[in-house]
């Protein structure tokens, strides 16, 4: 598999390419934790809340436990504090939803943040990117062919992917030169094959 072109300049311009696609990548990335980190953050209130209303609950039950216990008037005195035991639990629950919602903030923000840029980069740069692999990878495939062969084939290649304007500075029927077989159009049009894909003709 071919990852760069013969030429330095196509080669550093590829190069450049995979570096700022690797980097914005990975800037996203970076993003996505910090933000996961940041949100995360936020869930201290939602733990104290939780704490404070356990806290109170357990409190309050021992009270209401207590004064259960006082002779004739316990009913009566331990029912303040059962209330209270309520609220304690209705705080614990607030805390807990908190938390829930804190945690699904904390995976689905930062999994969008980083999705997108991503899905940028693999609907752009990567087709592109791998679609000039493939194709330099079957002109290095016709090396095993004779030279005539290769210069065809590679002519032929030319005729489908050259800008128009191109070919007809090589001939001026590009198509009937390679039907003919004219050994010096179709030397050129693969050489204008190779230039397109920055590779050398050996």
């Amino acid at each position: 598999m071919k990852l760069y072109a013969d030429r330095p300049l196509r080669a550093l311009l590829q190069l450049t390419s995979d570096l700022i696609a690797v980097a914005w990548v990975y800037l996203w990335v970076r993003a996505a934790l910090w933000l996961r980190e940041t949100i995360l953050a936020l869930n201290r209130p939602g733990e104290l809340l939780a704490s404070t209303g356990r806290g109170l609950t357990e409190h309050m039950d021992n009270a209401a436990e207590q004064a259960r216990r006082v002779p004739l008037a316990g009913e009566a005195l331990s029912t303040p504090f059962t209330s209270m035991s309520g609220s304690g639990e209705s705080l614990t629950a607030a805390g807990d939803s908190f938390q829930e919602s804190v945690a699904s903030l904390a995976l689905t923000l930062p999994l969008l943040t980083v999705l997108v840029p991503v899905l940028l980069v693999a609907a752009t740069w990567l087709p592109l990117r791998a679609r000039w692999v493939r194709q330099a990878g079957a002109v290095r495939r016709t090396r095993g062919l004779t030279p005539e062969a290769r210069s065809r084939l590679l002519a032929l290649r030319a005729l489908t992917s050259v800008p128009p304007a191109r070919l007809a500075r090589v001939h001026e029927d590009p198509v009937g030169a390679w039907h003919t077989d004219d050994s010096r159009a179709v030397a050129a049009l693969a050489t204008l094959e190779l230039r397109r894909l920055g590779l050398r003709g050996r």
